[in-house]
């Protein structure tokens, strides 16, 4: 169970896990869910559920395939986060920028450690060990 912990490992446990079922279930969180629409007069409409065929349930389905795992991952609070969001990729977003943040705030933190290391010197109390640690931190 995921509970706000450790979330690039829940991550990759997920992405892995709905790969291995059907790499559909990952695609719904990837693209999106797939909607059956067909077009009238230059105009696109959603079809109405009588009239999918067999290829189309089957691949609107992994939407909610893609939900259940999800929401089966998550403690109760982590749940609560995602409840209101319609489609699996919504969820997945919300996550991900919950726990990792923007792009932009990913910037901003790997700015900060590349310049905290570009600025550090060695204190008497350092090893060369602490500074090649500090160094590996730069090529995030």
């Amino acid at each position: 169970m995921f509970g706000g912990v450790n979330y690039a490992f829940s991550k990759i446990r997920m992405k892995i896990f709905m790969e291995s079922n059907d790499m559909g279930i990952w695609d719904a969180i990837v693209i999106g869910p797939f909607i059956p629409m067909y077009v009238v007069k230059e105009e696109t409409i959603k079809k109405p559920w009588s009239e999918w065929n067999d290829n189309e349930k089957k691949k609107a389905q992994y939407d909610s395939l893609a939900k259940i795992i999800i929401t089966s991952a998550l403690n109760m609070d982590e749940f609560f986060r995602v409840l209101q969001c319609n489609f699996a990729k919504e969820m997945w977003e919300i996550l991900e920028v919950t726990h990792e943040g923007t792009n932009d705030v990913k910037r901003a933190r790997k700015h900060d450690l590349i310049q905290e290391y570009e600025l550090s010197r060695m204190q008497p109390k350092d090893t060369v060990l602490l500074l090649m640690y500090k160094k590996d931190l730069h090529t995030l």
